[in-house]
């Protein structure tokens, strides 16, 4: 099940409470204040998983705390302080204050971590007010309680190719002819109800991964269909793979198809319109001849790469070509963030 939004409450842990407590041994007599300090809060803390692709551990949970300080002892010792707790979240998940609405971090890498709510200071044991003049000091302080917040958790997967088109495209052939992933495949519209991520793998150790988005529509950017709730998956993907049936079964015409989906992506948003673009013309084993992508080339104008998800047809050579784009494109956000 893929879950890409979550609402939860956290909560770090409160500090202990100091002791009142006095020394009482024998022949030790006026043995004074010996309360030893509360221990500190647990921490909260939010940790990129590269091993996890999906917000579901938190459809079943709403409340996540961390340990609480333990309070102070006698003889002056420390309570023990609470363990933080660490919750492992997909790379490419953001983290919203849900009553303000406002962004506080992008786990945009793995094993990126983040403290969104410290734990409370343990309180001071009655020995920290003892003076020359006032001796018996018979109060401590409390703990301070941990910070708590309301979250809203949203997912944007991160990909380095994410495939694109018109619903039955042919884009769950692709991901599964090309990985090891099994999204269903079926003769009819939005049989891919959720992203669903294949790892590539070339020879040499070479590998990038794929993330086969469901089909858009017209109107996706403002709902339709199941565009609008799984657009933002695309933002995070290094290259577009724009996926064309070259014989859509409702009889559209292909190059109307592109600019369509075209048009929406860029009314969702420009800087996802500006991504680096492949077309990739499917289904080429029902045009023999090839006259369909000879058509294409000339409407279109862009290059086109003939593949068949089927037959498996130019499939070995559209990966080697998504690797090497997909190595460029990691090239170039690493001198860019070197360079800032």
């Amino acid at each position: 099940m893929f879950v890409d939004e979550a609402k939860i409450h956290v909560k770090a842990g409160d500090g202990g409470n100091g002791k009142v407590s006095f020394r009482r041994e024998k022949y030790v007599p006026n043995g004074g204040p010996d309360g030893g300090d509360g221990g500190k809060g647990g921490d909260l803390i939010f940790l990129a998983d590269a091993n996890l692709d999906t917000l579901l551990d938190f459809a079943g949970k709403h409340n996540w705390y961390a340990k609480n300080g333990e309070p102070g002892t006698n003889k002056n010792c420390t309570g023990a302080n609470g363990d933080d707790l660490i919750i492992r979240v997909p790379p490419g998940t953001l983290i919203f204050d849900a009553d303000y609405d406002l962004l506080l971090k992008d786990l945009n890498e793995n094993g990126m971590k983040v403290c969104i709510c410290e734990g409370g200071k343990g309180g001071r044991g009655n020995s920290r007010f003892a003076t020359s003049i006032y001796q018996a000091p018979r109060f401590a302080e409390q703990g301070v309680p941990g910070q708590e917040r309301n979250l809203r958790l949203e997912l944007k997967l991160i990909a380095d190719i994410g495939l694109v088109g018109m619903p039955n495209a042919g884009k769950s052939t692709l991901i599964s002819r090309c990985s090891a992933a099994r999204p269903k495949i079926a003769p009819y519209p939005f049989t891919t109800l959720e992203p669903v991520l294949g790892i590539v793998k070339l020879t040499g150790e070479r590998r990038f991964v794929m993330a086969d988005l469901p089909g858009l529509i017209e109107g996706a950017h403002e709902g339709a269909g199941l565009g609008f709730e799984f657009l933002r998956h695309i933002e995070r993907t290094r290259i577009i793979v724009h996926i064309l049936d070259i014989m859509p079964p409702d009889g559209s015409d292909p190059a109307k198809n592109y600019r369509q989906i075209r048009k929406e992506l860029e009314k969702y948003s420009k800087s996802l319109a500006k991504k680096p673009e492949l077309i990739v013309a499917n289904k080429i084993d029902l045009d023999p001849e090839g006259e369909i992508v000879k058509k294409l080339r000339k409407q279109i104008k862009h290059r086109i790469y003939p593949i068949s998800a089927v037959t498996g047809e130019g499939i070995k050579d559209l990966c080697e070509l998504l690797w090497k784009k997909a190595k460029q494109t990691k090239s170039a956000a690493t001198e860019q963030k070197t360079a800032v």
